[in-house]
């Protein structure tokens, strides 16, 4: 039977939200392993406390739990610390007698949240390499920024604006329609070469992927060039 362990950070609040799902028969080795995990945390500097909740069962007899528990620090920096040590992946590491496998969402660049799948509210995906969300903004951006520009110089819009005015405003809207048009067009453009930071790729995806970025910006500038410059 497979077993899974997702782990789901929110680290704005200082605390990871932790799933995991364990086999059926397994709820006593996962308690004590558990347990070992809160008392090698409490080590750590900033360590509020673990709280762990009741398993979920599943439909059948047979199926596997979902336990719950959500790890507190008193700061995002102390969060990591503990989240990034080797302490922590090692025991991490003795846990896959007890789930084979897990998935853990951290936010690193601050961007992941255009790139990780969603179901609700909930993150189940890692982000890709922060140098291909990097790539992949800016070639979203680029083009939602000249044409912008270039529409409401021809609207003559806030053009009598103060900077900071029109800074605001040109934000606001960029923003936004990166945040619901343009990212989720280049995500799922790209979303063979976007693949998760734990998932390979072949040399020729990530040739690719990288080439069809630097190709559509090329072609961008020329294009912008030649009908708005």
């Amino acid at each position: 039977m497979n077993r899974q362990s997702i782990e789901v950070s929110t680290l704005a609040a200082a605390s990871l939200v932790i799933e995991h799902t364990v086999a059926a028969g397994d709820g006593l080795a996962f308690r004590w392993w558990h347990s070992k995990l809160t008392r090698r945390a409490k080590r750590f500097k900033g360590y509020i406390r673990t709280d762990l909740c009741p398993p979920v069962k599943g439909s059948g007899p047979d199926q596997p739990l979902k336990w719950y528990s959500i790890v507190h620090f008193n700061s995002t920096e102390h969060l990591n610390q503990w989240v990034n040590s080797r302490d922590r992946k090692a025991i991490i590491q003795s846990g896959q007698k007890i789930f084979s496998s897990y998935q853990f969402i951290s936010f690193a660049t601050g961007l992941e949240g255009w790139f990780s799948k969603r179901t609700g509210t909930e993150q189940v995906g890692f982000g890709p390499p922060a140098w291909k969300q990097n790539a992949t903004v800016i070639l979203a951006l680029y083009p939602t920024v000249m044409i912008q520009s270039a529409l409401f110089a021809a609207l003559g819009f806030m053009q009598s604006w103060p900077l900071p005015n029109t800074m605001i405003v040109n934000n606001i809207i960029t923003s936004s329609l990166l945040t619901w048009a343009v990212m989720p067009f280049a995500t799922s453009l790209l979303g063979f070469w976007l693949q998760p930071t734990p998932q390979p790729t072949t040399l020729k995806t990530e040739i690719l992927g990288l080439g069809v970025v630097l190709f559509a910006l090329g072609l961008l500038v020329l294009l912008f060039n030649q009908f708005l410059a």
